[in-house]
């Protein structure tokens, strides 16, 4: 019996190609195709010493990501929790959810330690400004994301409210929704007009698409296409004319496109009105929020003051609203940054300093479109005072010298003249996708474990078939080109099956006589299946299954692949009494 893992989202490739696995000591001169494919081995079973602590330590070092196509894997939080504190009513500045040190599973968890420590002091609870909470330091410094109960509606309810909120300054907000190009036709796109509602004073629509940088040119005029397109699904899901301004295509990660937004949002909205940054989870809400702190859209001062928000590939990072205040746009300002535009576009990337060439080629590694955003208005930073302290320098020939404990540097914060009149610009929780994309499917290969089995990408799978068919690789059919001049060419079968459960198959696709694939899917999801067989031979999906709990027994997975190592069942002697434990 052979194992995959989730693969495909639920559809089946042809029977041969099924798995790219990388081989164990293969020959240095073998070619790529040869080494990525091996025979699965049952795995040796272990004592109970020898299976404790180091199995679990290699897949713990297994599931920490090393390299890409692994799952992401939720952790349990660390330190303790104390319940008797009360919620410290701020803010962690990554995330936007309230800190606490009273439940490790709850949103802004801070250890109960890492908590006292920072509210010591007469600030008390104000010590927590600027602090973030222990799930966005590991998701920013080690890419692991912490278990969280929340419920399902949560980052809607917090959106919902926030867009109920009275007008302020008499005019409603203006909604930046950020598209993932990638993603069109755009699976929430058509959810906000029932997302906002007739109750939701919205001024303005403007439709943002994003990761444009990843899109490269097929023809000239591409980005032109690109826009039309985002046009067209904004009408078609209902977004015609008012509120609808304007669309934008931008790169938030590199910079592409950034300050043309920020020239259009700085002629058309000015400072009239608060701006929300709406659009699915991973879409790049939080990167274009951190982008637009750092250019000419929010005050001087409010980089130096404001935390970034936290960027993971993680959906639903951001749980709750993070703002920042956005600049008025003047027209001595709108001037002195047309000016800085106009001289920047005259300079090639010969007469950049070192660090914007090391950083501007570090963005051309991000993606293939790429955008400088500058800042016209800063804050000239005082040169640093030196404080003389001549006990520091009165030592005899057998003292060390004296160093004073250094002092903690004070936070900077907006004045009241800043803030009384400000409009903001609000980074809002990820709107969770519905309807789209399928769910895993897992699919138990029974079948001599003489015969390989291949995972492989439906575009690979026409061309390794064609290149191995006949040959050692694949096994069966063998006999090379002169058999393949007689063998019967495959033949497709749709295949529709929903699943019941990620513990039960629901039918066994069975492959003529050498053997069958047994499917588990989540209950209730549908699969469209494509399963390839000879011309002649029999393909049948049987219902129940044969075996419907197969998908519980395998072995450890395969690094870096979909599949798990082959586990063999425990032998059963008849009429012997059992001895040891199974």
């Amino acid at each position: 019996m052979q194992r995959l893992a989730p693969a495909l989202l639920g559809r089946l490739a042809r029977a041969r190609p099924w798995a790219p696995v990388p081989r164990r000591g293969a020959a240095a001169g073998a070619s790529s195709d040869e080494e990525q494919f091996v025979f699965l081995e049952y795995e040796p079973e272990l004592s109970e010493a020898a299976a404790a602590a180091p199995r679990r330590d290699r897949d713990q070092d297994r599931d920490r990501g090393r390299g890409q196509g692994r799952q992401r894997r939720e952790w349990a939080p660390v330190g303790r929790p104390d319940p008797s504190v009360p919620p410290s009513g701020v803010s962690c500045s990554g995330c936007g959810a309230e800190l606490q040190c009273r439940d490790g599973a709850a949103p802004g968890f801070v250890p109960a330690e890492k908590y006292r420590s920072l509210c010591e002091g007469p600030a008390g609870a104000e010590g927590l400004r600027a602090a973030v909470c222990q799930r966005c330091w590991l998701l920013a410094h080690q890419g692991r994301a912490l278990r969280l109960e929340l419920p399902p509606e949560q980052h809607r309810r917090v959106l919902s409210a926030a867009l109920r909120r009275p007008p302020r300054h008499g005019r409603g907000p203006l909604l930046l929704y950020l598209l993932d190009l990638l993603e069109l036709p755009d699976p929430v796109l058509p959810q906000l007009p029932g997302l906002l509602g007739p109750d939701v004073p919205v001024a303005g629509l403007l439709v943002v698409g994003n990761k444009v940088d990843l899109l490269p040119a097929d023809a000239p005029g591409h980005l032109g296409r690109l826009r039309q397109r985002v046009a067209a699904a904004c009408a078609r899901a209902g977004l015609r004319g008012a509120p609808l301004v304007d669309v934008r295509l931008v790169s938030a990660k590199t910079g592409f496109g950034l300050e043309g937004l920020v020239s259009r949002l700085q002629r058309s909205w000015k400072c009239a009105g608060d701006v929300y940054l709406l659009g699915a989870t991973n879409s790049g809400k939080s990167t274009l929020f951190n982008s637009l702190l750092l250019s000419d859209y929010c005050k001087s001062r409010a980089p130096d003051i404001i935390d970034r928000a936290t960027v993971s590939p993680w959906p639903g990072t951001t749980l709750n609203l993070l703002k920042f205040p956005i600049i008025n746009p003047t027209c001595d300002r709108i001037f002195r940054r047309q000016e800085r535009l106009k001289e920047e576009a005259t300079k090639t990337e010969d007469q950049l300093s070192s660090e914007e060439k090391k950083y501007l080629n570090h963005l051309k590694k991000q993606g293939y479109l790429v955008g400088r955003v500058g800042r016209t208005f800063q804050q000239k930073k005082s040169s640093p005072v030196v404080d003389f302290d001549p006990d520091m320098l009165s030592y005899s020939i057998d003292e060390d010298p004296k160093h004073s404990p250094g002092q903690r540097e004070e936070r900077k914060e907006f004045t009241h003249n800043e803030l009384k009149d400000a409009r903001w610009c609000f980074d809002t929780p990820g709107i969770i996708k519905e309807n789209c994309g399928e769910k895993p499917a897992w699919f138990s290969v029974v079948a001599s474990n003489l015969l390989p089995v291949h995972i492989a990408t439906l575009s690979n799978a026409d061309a390794i078939y064609e290149k191995h068919a006949g040959q050692e690789l694949l096994k069966v059919p063998m006999g090379g080109e002169e058999r393949m001049k007689k063998f019967p060419p495959l033949v497709p079968q749709d295949i529709t099956l929903k699943g019941i459960g990620t513990s039960e198959a629901v039918a066994d696709i069975k492959l003529s006589s050498a053997g069958w694939v047994a499917v588990t899917a989540h209950a209730e999801e549908e699969l469209l299946l494509r399963a390839y067989t000879p011309k002649g031979t029999a393909l049948v999906v049987r219902e129940p299954p044969l075996l419907p709990y197969i998908s519980a027994i395998r072995g450890s997975r395969i690094a870096g692949t979909a599949a798990y190592r082959t586990k063999k069942p425990p032998s059963l002697v008849e009429n012997l009494k059992a001895t040891g434990k199974r």
